[in-house]
């Protein structure tokens, strides 16, 4: 599957539109981390804790949305987004949405 963020996919051409496909994640840092994180936001600097959950969070989300495309008979994706927000205190949701596409080579 060809995830872009751009409206086209080069060496390609897009023979069918599908519709729009997303894939959500909510996420929750554990006690654990958030008490690290919290004394680490006491300090300064980056929170590693934090970044590795929405980065696995992220991915999770792609997956989603590759298997809402593939399900839709997608077999690309264009102009790929992430959004994302807070549930709560504690909670991150992470979307990833897009247009599922067929595409096909060009044969020029």
């Amino acid at each position: 599957m060809i995830v872009a963020t751009t409206e086209y996919v080069a060496g390609h051409r897009t023979v069918e539109t599908k519709g729009q496909c997303f894939g959500v994640v909510v996420r929750s840092r554990g006690l654990g981390g958030n008490i690290m994180a919290g004394l680490r936001s006491v300090i300064g600097g980056e929170i590693h804790e934090y970044t590795s959950m929405i980065e696995e969070a992220r991915r999770h989300a792609i997956d989603r949305l590759v298997e809402n495309a593939t399900a839709m008979g997608a077999n690309a994706v264009v102009m790929m987004r992430f959004d994302s927000g807070e549930l709560g205190q504690s909670m991150s949701e992470i979307v990833a949405y897009g247009t599922a596409v067929v595409v096909e080579p060009d044969r020029d």
